[in-house]
């Protein structure tokens, strides 16, 4: 295999007229496109980006992002995603640490890039949407000018290039870590670890994808999860992509409704907003033949919410960005609800503890997290795979912490706690840095959550430790309430004392009206606990 977008190219060649994109009411054929993602691959060539360049997409899921993706990796490019949420402070460092010279973004949000290019390698502006600055054009010479801004459609070559050769491990895609313990750090994924991933994801779907296939595209394509195992997954097969620019429940299962999609990728965040939709058993999700949760835990009373309403199997994965990203999952024939699953083709994992020796198997998964001792029978998630990253962009120390080479294999460190059981399902607890640790006892917030998802009044939750002068710490809830809800935090606590440990409980209940989170649903825990 050399570069990734060669089975793109051979999926244009073979169907140029099935869609590969829908939006807005528009479609978007297989030749179109493709000749599209030549144009702004010639473009860059011509204005001096070379192979291993890197080229940042500050973008939504817009068409215009699928174009410029394939065409950085057709130029040679390496692709740098960056959240169209992040403002000017955050996308610098991404800008500077990359050395990205050239951004496509919103017309919108230009000037956050303009404000950060004195500091970067950057020279050129590609804008999307808006008018842009069409006066000179871009540089095909490559010097460009400081704050020069052109339009996607002024930037574009007359005619394409070919895909430009590339080595099995040359870096494909730069995407940043989310910085949640410090400076976001660059991943280098190669074409071999992003086309492999994509394949083995496609294949846990009964039959694979299919050229039939409709995607629901509301994963947001900065992060690995929805560039990986929607996009580049469908678009290998031939399938199409519907993408959404924002997250709205309503608008999503209207539109897998109206255009009778298939596929459904989500993050629980997402699912927990379906299954709390005012209407939500008033929509006909019949069409759709694979749903599948990832990029945190999906928790057990909203997968069993959905499958009521629905009567479709929702499958929980597991990866992270470095495993570009699945390396665990449940699929049809193999699922095992409150477990990660088992490790996808060619992904070898383990539970070890902290001298790297093998954590003896449970008998069978999940165990009863409320009485059974987590501390014997759990350890630290590790992973070797064709799918795991070269290493932390220009970070050798950071790279040499997180891998341990044994056994002729190179493993990452995840920093996710779990267990295994003897059928060879994954079972996480929670990340290592989230275990609470009051009065010598470890909490495992997940727990906690889990719990309290099964509440009646309680539409969202998220547990952290606080510091505590007898304790260390101890633990506190923040619940988000149903609405309409007149539940109290006394009631919250004895629900929860009720149901665990006493030491388990949260001494502390803090409603919210929403939590914190990332783009992707993940809560950001250091909000809350910096709030107290």
């Amino acid at each position: 295999m050399t570069n990734l977008v060669a089975d793109i190219e051979a999926t244009a060649e073979d169907h140029p007229g099935a869609t590969a994109i829908a939006a807005d009411g528009r479609d978007v054929s297989y030749r179109d496109f493709w000749t599209r993602t030549g144009r702004f691959a010639a473009a860059l060539s011509e204005y001096g980006i070379e192979p291993s360049d890197r080229v940042a997409l500050y973008l939504p899921n817009v068409p215009d992002f699928l174009a410029a993706f394939h065409g950085v990796l057709r130029a040679g490019g390496v692709v740098v995603p960056m959240n169209p949420q992040y403002k000017a402070r955050e996308i610098g460092h991404l800008l500077a640490d990359s050395g990205a010279r050239l951004v496509v973004t919103l017309a919108d949000l230009t000037p956050r890039v303009e404000a950060v290019m004195d500091d970067t390698d950057v020279t050129q502006v590609v804008s999307v949407g808006g008018e842009g600055n069409d006066a000179d054009g871009a540089d095909p010479g490559g010097t460009g000018e400081e704050g020069h801004t052109t339009s996607f459609e002024a930037f574009l070559s007359e005619k394409g290039t070919p895909v430009a050769p590339r080595a099995d491990d040359d870096v494909a895609i730069q995407p940043y870590t989310s910085g949640t313990t410090g400076q976001p750090k660059g991943v280098l994924l190669t074409h071999s670890n992003v086309a492999w991933d994509a394949r083995a994801s496609a294949s846990l779907m009964d039959g694979g994808v299919k050229e039939s296939d409709k995607f629901l595209g509301v994963l947001p394509l900065f992060h690995i999860y929805g560039m990986t195992v929607t996009m580049v997954a469908v678009l290998f097969e031939g399938g199409t992509y519907y993408p959404m620019p924002a997250w709205d429940a309503g608008e999503a299962l209207s539109l897998v409704e109206r255009e009778n999609l298939t596929v459904m990728h989500g993050v629980p965040a997402m699912f927990n907003d379906v299954v709390n939709q005012e209407n939500a058993d008033e929509f006909d999700l019949s069409t759709v033949r694979f749903a599948n949760s990832g990029g945190d835990s999906l928790p057990a009373a909203v997968m069993d919410r959905f499958e009521e309403l629905y009567g479709i199997e929702l499958y929980e994965g597991y990866g992270l960005t470095e495993t570009s990203p699945v390396t665990h999952a449940n699929a049809p024939g193999h699922r095992r609800p409150g477990s990660i699953g088992k490790p996808i083709e060619g992904v070898d994992a383990r539970i070890v503890d902290a001298e790297f020796e093998e954590v003896a198997r449970v008998e069978r998964g999940p165990v009863n997290e409320a009485t059974a001792d987590l501390d014997a029978i759990t350890g630290e998630l590790v992973i070797a795979g064709p799918n795991v990253m070269q290493g932390y962009h220009d970070r050798p120390d950071a790279s040499e912490e997180v891998f341990t080479e044994a056994g002729g294999k190179r493993w990452f460190h995840t920093g996710d706690v779990g267990y295994w059981d003897e059928e060879g399902f994954f079972y996480v607890v929670d990340r290592e840095k989230h275990v609470i640790v009051t009065g010598g006892y470890n909490v495992y917030p997940r727990e906690v959550e889990e719990l309290l998802y099964e509440h009646p009044d309680v539409a969202d939750a998220a547990v952290v430790g606080v510091l505590d002068e007898r304790r260390n710490e101890t633990v506190k809830a923040y619940v988000v309430p149903v609405p309409g809800s007149d539940v109290t935090a006394e009631q919250v606590r004895e629900y929860c004392l009720s149901n665990l440990a006493e030491y388990k409980h949260p001494r502390e209940v803090e409603f919210r009206e929403e939590l914190p989170r990332t783009t992707t649903g993940k809560v950001q825990k250091f909000e809350l606990a910096d709030a107290d």
